[in-house]
């Protein structure tokens, strides 16, 4: 003889139920603490003010010569396609010496500075980085008379990458 399935609730239901919604909430909650630090959130804009600052020192990165192109929305953080290319006949005379990439919300903001001279040809980088979060990504410039040319776009980043503290 078969014993009869137990009868389950509409209490029993309701309570095991909420305990795994709460669970989830509780994990969620836990999982998007551990992920990135307070402090470290906090001090990017400053550390990408200051890894700018070492860079160009004194001087002002003026507008133009230099732009960055960037999808503006990005599924992953991974590995974003980045394009910078900078305005210049790349003689002797009047070159670009290289081109420093900024983040504001990487746990690097440099995140990678390339080193050009007039052999180079053209001031045209293709390259893959990666993205903590929705971001501005700033590009600058250094020309071999010494001003800077610095262009930035916002990259929104649906899926973030660089979550490590370093």
């Amino acid at each position: 003889m078969t014993e009869p399935l137990p009868l389950v609730t509409p209490a029993a239901v309701a309570t095991r139920r909420r305990f795994l919604i709460g669970a989830a909430g509780f994990a969620g909650g836990m999982a998007m603490v551990t992920a990135l630090p307070a402090a470290a959130a906090d001090d990017r804009p400053a550390a990408m003010q200051a890894a700018l600052k070492a860079v160009i020192g004194g001087e002002t990165a003026h507008k133009g010569r230099i732009k960055i192109e960037l999808p503006p929305l990005v599924e992953n953080g991974n590995a974003v396609p980045l394009g910078v290319t900078v305005e210049s006949p790349m003689t002797d005379a009047d070159h670009v010496k290289a081109v420093h990439v900024f983040t504001e919300k990487n746990p690097q903001p440099n995140v990678v500075s390339f080193q050009l001279g007039p052999r180079a040809g053209t001031a045209n980088i293709q390259t893959r980085m990666r993205l903590a979060d929705t971001q501005i990504v700033t590009a600058v410039a250094e020309m071999s008379d010494g001003t800077f040319w610095r262009d930035e776009l916002e990259v929104v980043v649906t899926m973030a990458a660089c979550l490590e503290d370093s």
